[in-house]
């Protein structure tokens, strides 16, 4: 499971060695019928087995990124999404795809028993935080009660390694920055807490059950290549949004409020590549050798103003952006900002590719491929039509 509702690409270009990229996959319900695609019971150095890390949420953007960086290790981790917002395509082909909620416990406790599984990395999630304000209990439904039925049939099953993919939401509005891990936590929205309250469940886990738990609060989460990139139904981020402005598949981009305490009025934000953020979650499969519970946030240490973001955008694109002012979207703090020191001492991360300019290029690259693809889809239909 993976923010006004643009066309979304549904193909991606061909690799420079002919491999295609966009897959049509037969899919049908439930943990027996996945798509299974190579390299089945390989295994990794040391005797692990490949199919040991089990993804729920992989065919989403951040999740999916985490899953091409382990098969570069040399990982073959399995796929768990029920597609409400993910894209199997984005599953990169070599990995075993399994299409059901992850708060299914039937099915999921099936998966579990097929295989040797030791590892789970929890992405799912839902994540709109406009909605979140407005429709509360959807989000206390699947991010916690449907979070506890999994957690309880990973306990059945002898699972007691996990990794959580949280929220920089947790803090709310902070009176530190950047912010560090112990930071009260207070959220401005029903997602933030959602996170937090699942968080708190977790802690419990370790404790009780002697489990080995990462928490990573992620701050802005962006980037992409020619190949990949963002895409969400409706689309909330700030960059796909700018660049879907840059490149003239929306008619403007808004700024959602210019009278923050902040020096140019709007809200700032850390910015952090997502293969930067899947980097750390294959570094932290060390601290879950042993028992215990452990937070860290992802971020650079660095925010970036709304209008900064439009000016670096502009200048990536070489376009003018049309972008118009609006007012405060409800549950917006104007400053979040990580501090990554935790994660910089104990687990010897770096944010590698996290540079401004370096992010809103790769996305660039992915609008531009959009805009590819959306164009020949166009060409193709209005064919088809005068055929017709």
């Amino acid at each position: 499971m993976a923010g006004d509702g643009a066309t979304e690409c549904l193909l991606r270009r061909a690799r420079e060695d002919g491999r295609s990229l966009s897959r049509k996959l037969e899919l049908e319900d439930g943990p027996d019928n996945s798509a299974a695609h190579t390299a089945q019971g390989a295994q990794a150095g040391g005797g692990a087995l490949v199919n040991s890390i089990l993804v729920t949420g992989g065919a989403g953007y951040v999740g999916s990124a985490c899953c091409g960086q382990l098969l570069q290790r040399g990982l073959f981790p399995e796929v768990l999404d029920d597609l409400s917002t993910g894209h199997v395509e984005s599953v990169p082909k070599e990995l075993s795809f399994h299409r059901f909620e992850y708060g299914d416990c039937g099915a999921l406790e099936s998966l579990l028993r097929s295989k040797q599984f030791d590892t789970v990395f929890h992405f799912a999630a839902k994540a709109l935080i406009p909605e979140s304000v407005t429709n509360p209990g959807i989000f206390f439904s699947i991010n916690v009660a449907s979070g506890i039925a999994m957690l309880e049939t990973l306990r059945k099953c002898g699972i007691r390694k996990f990794i959580f993919s949280s929220s920089a939401a947790v803090y709310g509005s902070p009176k530190i920055v950047p912010i560090p891990e112990d930071h009260e936590t207070r959220p401005v929205n029903s997602y933030g807490e959602s996170k937090l309250i699942f968080e708190q469940v977790l802690r419990w886990y370790a404790s009780a059950y002697r489990w080995s738990i990462v928490v990573f609060r992620y701050f802005n989460a962006c980037g992409g290549g020619p190949e990949w990139g963002e895409r969400h139904d409706p689309e909330t981020h700030i960059i796909p949004l700018l660049l879907q402005a840059a490149s003239g598949r929306r008619e403007h981009f808004d700024i959602y409020g210019t009278d923050y305490p902040t020096p140019d009025g709007t809200c700032l934000r850390d910015y952090v590549h997502v293969l930067d953020i899947a980097d750390a979650h294959i570094q932290a499969l060390q601290k879950l050798d042993s028992p215990g519970f452990h937070v860290y946030n992802i971020g650079t240490g660095h925010s970036y103003s709304v209008k900064e973001v439009c000016e670096v955008a502009a200048n990536i694109s070489n376009r003018k952006i049309n972008v118009q002012l609006a007012p405060r979207r409800e549950g917006d703090p104007a400053i979040l900002c990580a501090s990554p020191r935790k994660l910089i001492k104990e687990l010897g991360w770096q944010p590698k590719r996290s540079r401004l300019d370096e992010i809103l290029t790769g996305a660039w690259q992915w609008e531009q491929t959009q805009c590819e693809h959306l164009g020949a889809t166009e060409a193709q239909y209005s064919l088809q039509g005068a055929l017709a």
